[in-house]
């Protein structure tokens, strides 16, 4: 375990991932024993809260945490993490697959937190390899977690592995009813950039895309799934799950969709590309 004394800076994460990604080949074998890196002391700064919440649609000085943000406060360690010499997989190219959070109860916005952030384990995937990248939030003084998330991300890369490699996820029942549409600027990217930290080339600017692969600039995912949760709505003990299955370009309009616990968003018209499907489920 590694205790640090302050957030890590992202920028330089970022910069040492992209420098080091070309000299790592990731093979089925691939696997990381790094140590957890746990950040005491925590304070939320709540004008940056407020920004966040104005971005992503969350209510500014709601009750609480918004659920998605202790994701922002562990990024950067999660990068840390990522980013490192020892990290066998490539930060460049990597996707953000799929988040699945526990909430235990409501997060006071003028908390005192220990945040925890672990590399879980590396699988191998039929399309590459997969790390599932674990965070947890105490309440200082507390032993027991009252957020926690894991998140998975795929590095593409040939492989021979099929049958013991984790599924797509499961085909979608039929689409839920669209309750809202939403019309998305270019710059939702850099707006949520700003206040996340995430300032990956991919979600800037069409120039920045483009050298990537991409047509345009791309939202990130996790802006995605917090707009949604904003329009959803989500209990103080609440577990949510979102899987992450097609880029939302930018700029553009997106379907939002919604039936009991179940969302999605998708692209309008009869088309309809599923971008995001997830799941919320109040806990007893």
């Amino acid at each position: 375990m590694t205790t640090l004394r302050t957030a890590p800076s992202l920028g330089p994460l970022l910069a040492r991932g992209a420098l080091l990604s070309p000299f790592k080949r990731p093979g089925p074998g691939a696997a990381f024993d790094g140590e957890p890196l746990v950040l005491s002391g925590l304070r939320v700064d709540v004008d940056r809260l407020a920004r966040y919440e104005r971005v992503c649609g969350f209510t500014p000085g709601g009750d609480g945490l918004p659920l998605t943000y202790p994701h922002v406060l562990g990024f950067p360690s999660a990068m840390a993490l990522m980013s490192g010499r020892a990290f066998p997989l490539p930060l460049l190219g990597l996707v953000h697959t799929s988040i699945g959070i526990t909430r235990h109860r409501a997060l006071p916005t003028t908390g005192t937190y220990e945040l925890t952030v672990y590399v879980d384990h590396l699988a191998p995937h039929r399309r590459g390899t997969q790390a599932s990248v674990v965070t947890e939030l105490r309440e200082t003084g507390e032993s027991a977690a009252v957020w926690e998330s894991t998140s998975t991300y795929l590095a593409r890369h040939r492989t021979t592995t099929a049958t013991t490699a984790p599924k797509e996820p499961d085909p979608l029942p039929a689409p839920l009813p669209v309750l809202d549409e939403w019309r998305l600027g270019g710059d939702v990217g850099r707006r949520y950039g700003a206040v996340s930290g995430d300032r990956n080339p991919i979600h800037l600017h069409p120039l920045t895309a483009r050298l990537f692969g991409f047509p345009r600039a791309i939202a990130h995912g996790m802006w995605t799934v917090a707009r949604c949760l904003a329009a959803h709505g989500t209990p103080p003990a609440v577990r949510a799950h979102a899987d992450f299955r097609a880029p939302v370009l930018l700029p553009g309009t997106v379907a939002y969709a919604a039936d009991g616990d179940r969302f999605e968003l998708r692209r309008p018209g009869d088309d309809g590309r599923i971008h995001v499907s997830g799941r919320v489920k109040a806990l007893a």
